[in-house]
């Protein structure tokens, strides 16, 4: 019943309101309710028309670029947690009262949800472990996985793409980041795909309930991770903050579950989306084969031209003004990054994918500010290596179905990709 309550506070009277203002003709709830998921773009370009930043029921929107990365820049806009969005007395009494007590990666204590110092601390923790030098080191690591999973499909007349190729090798590299064996990597799998879910508004029951309970049966599996490192440390950053006592097991816990999430669901979403976006235009993959050093810039451009984060949100934490709109303390923003990345603004052409575009790394899809993305150069990396060599290994890849998409809002990526490897390179010169 806590469960079902919380979830009627926190999604389904949201549910209920964007179901609503969508048969009414808005833009932010016809997206919300997947409507317009498919392409979320055509939403961003309708906001746009009307304003730089909109008033749309509950929330404020922008899709305006410099309007985006302005707010998420400024320390007078905080984290949107649950308990810091203006609900009505009775409904924060609820979200109070039903707390969970879960590791999620979208509540407190997870990084994604708190603002400084508290977030300061953890990011601090944290963030060693991502700095150019640490992901430097794991190059050769990521390299090796990839030409591990480019074998395994060298044998297949037939893969999806997702399930073979672009979730093992991230999970693989964020499992070595937390100390987690190979034989244990199914753990981190669920724990991601668990977390997915709830980065959506408006969920429906059912697939509330259901990401809960996968969150329950994985804190076992942490609580257990952790204890055993604290017997048998390695040279892992969870080992060492396990040892070191500077987060409570609640906020180890949180920290484990959005690495997790923010790990590997967005490299696979990174990942999925490169691959079709580049069967979908040929010139471009024409244009990589024949100059590999843009692997780099073509990646920028993937994030640009189809963000597997769409969106987020900030909560005003006093009055001020913003693009000639006054924003009220308590006030929530929802940030387009997808549809800022579209910006015409920004982008010449941004409906265009171009992988010689000089300014595709001004995207807003690792967002910025405090809250900037600690595995971008990560992600960045695994995408150049895997996509570059998943190309260079199998010339005569092709899809065999059409690709198809993951039933959420927020993550944007693929469920499923079908396709036929054909023979590696080095078989079809032989």
């Amino acid at each position: 019943m806590k469960t079902w309550v919380r979830w009627a506070t926190l999604h389904g009277m949201p549910r209920m309101y964007f179901n609503k203002r969508a048969r009414d003709g808005d833009p932010l709830s016809e997206i919300l309710t997947n409507s317009l998921a498919e392409n979320p773009y055509l939403f961003g370009n309708r906001i746009r028309e009307q304003g730089r930043l909109v008033r749309t029921g509950l929330t404020w929107v922008t899709a305006d670029h410099e309007v985006c990365r302005t707010i998420l820049r400024d320390k007078n806009f905080g984290a949107s947690a649950p308990e810091a969005l203006k609900l009505p007395r009775s409904m924060r009494r609820l979200v109070r009262a039903t707390d969970l007590k879960l590791a999620n990666p979208v509540e407190p204590p997870s990084m994604l949800m708190v603002d400084p110092p508290q977030h300061t601390r953890y990011r601090k923790l944290v963030a060693q472990e991502f700095t150019p030098r640490a992901v430097g080191r794991l190059h050769d690591r990521i390299v090796e996985v990839t030409d591990e999973l480019l074998a395994g499909l060298a044998s297949r007349r037939d893969a999806d793409l997702i399930a073979d190729f672009a979730t093992l090798l991230p999970v693989a590299i964020i499992c070595g980041i937390l100390g987690v064996p190979r034989e244990e990597q199914d753990y981190m799998l669920e724990l991601g795909h668990a977390g997915a879910p709830l980065l959506d508004i408006g969920i429906s029951w059912r697939a509330f309930r259901d990401a809960i309970a996968a969150l329950r049966a994985s804190e076992e599996f942490i609580e257990e991770h952790i204890a055993r490192l604290r017997v048998d440390p390695g040279d892992d950053i969870l080992s060492q903050l396990a040892v070191n006592g500077s987060l409570t097991m609640p906020e180890l816990k949180a920290t484990v579950t959005l690495l997790a999430g923010a790990g590997f669901e967005t490299t696979v979403n990174l990942l999925g989306n490169g691959m079709v976006v580049l069967h979908d235009h040929p010139d471009q993959l024409a244009l990589l084969r024949a100059e590999p050093d843009r692997w780099p810039d073509a990646i920028e451009e993937i994030l640009r031209f189809d963000s597997p984060v769409q969106m987020t949100s900030r909560t005003a934490l006093c009055d001020m003004e913003i693009a000639d709109r006054k924003i009220a303390r308590g006030d929530s923003v929802t940030l387009l990054l997808g549809a800022a990345n579209r910006d015409p603004a920004v982008f010449a052409d941004p409906g265009a994918f171009d992988v010689t575009r000089a300014n595709a790394r001004e995207h807003l899809s690792f967002s910025s500010g405090v809250h900037a993305c600690l595995g971008a150069s990560l992600a960045r990396m695994e995408g150049a290596v895997a996509l570059s060599a998943l190309y260079d290994r199998f010339p005569e890849l092709r899809l065999t179905g059409a690709p198809e998409r993951r039933d959420l809002v927020n993550l944007r990526g693929y469920q499923r990709i079908p396709a036929a490897p054909g023979l590696p390179a080095a078989s079809r010169t032989a």
